[in-house]
Parts: C-alpha cells; structure tokens; sequence
C-alpha cells in the first residue's frame, strides 16, 4: 500500500511542534528534539513504501521518530524497543517539579500511555496504535494513572488550610 509524500507531509505540517514538544520530554534538550523529529520524518519519507496502513499513519510516523528518540538516548545505533523505555518525563520538569515526580514514579508502559495522549496530544487510536494495545486498554491505563497521579500529588501538595466560615 504505501504513503505517499503529500500525506507525510500532511502530518509533518500539522503536527511538527506537537512532535518536537513530545521529543522534549524524551531526550532533554529542545535542539536535539528537533533534529529527532526531522530524523523521524525522513525515514519515513524514505520508507514510505513500509506504511501498510494497519493504524493511522501518525501513530507509524510517532513509532519511527520514538525509535529515533530513544537511539539518541542510548548512545548507539542499537534500535530501543518500545517495550524498553527511558525515563519520560515533562519537557520543563521545573516547571512542575512534584508533577514530574510523580509521573516518574508511574510504571514505564502506564507512563508513556500518558505521555502519548497528554502530551503529545494523540487520540486513543494513535496511542493504541504506536503502544501495541487496544482503545480500551488506552482508557482503562489512563484512568489508572489519572487516580495514582492524584494520589501522588495529593501527598506531596498538603491541602490549604481551611477557615470556618462565619467565624473572626
């Protein structure tokens, strides 16, 4: 089957900064984002023919450019399985420091789910797609996670101190 050039490009031109805002988070370091994303691209544009249209052609491209992502965190040009995952965290940890740790202390498959749909922005089909998992199974590790989320940061952000009303 293929894609074709236009249809890269297509997701190219409307998601490149979703793409390079997710790389962040993988390997650290906008620049180096930048150049995972335009590596992603071009091999897909270079094997484009491999597309067989099984899943979204998003979710094939987002696969190529993790891989991508995950080789230059590995220091080798040794392929990463998806199943082996780095560390992923926000894009600026400082940001959100006791969100980040607490997206750190998820497993690493429940934290990419989460990574995929929240920050990267990916619908429930994409992220089943590139994550090997069904719709439902996305749902149901969401939903997990958003509970352990809250449970983690309701330890580490004690709640305000309340005041009666009516009283002086």
């Amino acid at each position: 089957m293929g894609a074709t050039t236009r249809q890269i490009e297509r997701v190219y031109r409307s998601r490149y900064s979703g793409f390079v805002g997710a790389m962040t988070a993988v390997v650290r370091n906008p620049e180096d984002a930048a150049d995972v994303v335009q590596d992603g691209f071009a091999q897909a544009l270079t094997r484009r023919r491999e597309f067989h249209g099984a899943g979204p052609l998003e979710a094939w491209i987002w696969k190529i450019a993790l891989r991508k992502a995950f080789d230059r965190l590995a220091g080798a040009r040794v392929q990463v399985p998806l199943r082996e995952l780095p560390e992923l965290g926000l894009p600026d940890p400082e940001t959100d420091p006791e969100l980040e740790a607490a997206l750190r202390q998820l497993p690493p498959r429940k934290r990419l789910v989460v990574y995929l749909h929240y920050l990267a922005d990916l619908p429930y089909p994409t992220v089943a797609e590139i994550c090997g998992i069904s719709e439902g199974t996305v749902a149901a590790t969401l939903s997990q996670a958003r509970v352990a989320l809250a449970e983690s940061l309701a330890e580490r952000r004690p709640e305000p101190a309340r005041t009666a009303r009516g009283t002086r």
